[in-house]
C-alpha cells in the first residue's frame, strides 16, 4: 500500500480542482476516504486470510465499495452539491486501490469483488509499498517509501495544483 500520506493527498487533489466552493467537510472526507480502504487491515485480526474477499487490499479496495461509500456520503452531507460530493468521495476512495495496484509489494487489488475475485496490479509499480505499523513506516523502508511517493504522488500532485491555480489566475 502507499502511505497515509501518499493517498491523503491526492483526495487533497482532487477535492482542490473539483470542488470550487473549497468545502472543509468535503475535504476532510476526501482525505478520510482515500484512507478508508486500509481499514481492512482488522480482518488479519479475526483470522481473515490476505486473499480472501474481505482480507487485505479486498473488497475496500473494489470499485463497488468506492461507489457504495461516495453514494452514502452524498446522501448525508451532499444535500447542496451531490454531484460534486459524490465524484470527490468516488474518485479519493477508488484512488486507494489506484495507487495500491502501482506497489511494489502486496498480492494484487479486487477491484472487482464480490463479481470477481481476481487481484490485480498495474504494469507500473514503482511506489515503494509502505510498512504496516507505525513503527516500521520509521525506518529506512519508511524513507523508500516516502521517496518514492514524493516522485510519483506528491509531486505529480503539486503540479496538478500548480497548473489549476495558473488555470484561474489567468482567468481572472
Amino acid at each position: 500500500m502507499a502511505s497515509a500520506f501518499g493517498h491523503s493527498i491526492v483526495g487533497f487533489t482532487l477535492t482542490k480542482i473539483i470542488d470550487s466552493k473549497n468545502t472543509k467537510r468535503l475535504l476532510l472526507a476526501a482525505i478520510f476516504s482515500t484512507i478508508l480502504p486500509d481499514f481492512d487491515v482488522i480482518t488479519f485480526k479475526f483470522g481473515i486470510a490476505y486473499e480472501h474477499p474481505l482480507g487485505h487490499r479486498g473488497f475496500t479496495h473494489s470499485i463497488l465499495f468506492s461507489i457504495i461509500w461516495a453514494l452514502l456520503l452524498m446522501f448525508i452531507f451532499g444535500k447542496k452539491n451531490k454531484l460534486v460530493w459524490f465524484l470527490v468521495i468516488f474518485l479519493s476512495t477508488l484512488s486507494h486501490g489506484i495507487l495500491d495496484a502501482m506497489t511494489s509489494g502486496g498480492k494484487g487489488i479486487g477491484f472487482f469483488i464480490p463479481f470477481n475475485n481476481e487481484r490485480f496490479f498495474f504494469p507500473f509499480r514503482g511506489i515503494k509499498v509502505s510498512p504496516i505499523g507505525i513503527s516500521e513506516f520509521f525506518s529506512t523502508w519508511g524513507l523508500k517509501v516516502l521517496f518514492s511517493e514524493i516522485k510519483f504522488i506528491i509531486l505529480p500532485c503539486f503540479i496538478i495544483l500548480g497548473v489549476r491555480f495558473l488555470a484561474i489566475k489567468t482567468n481572472k
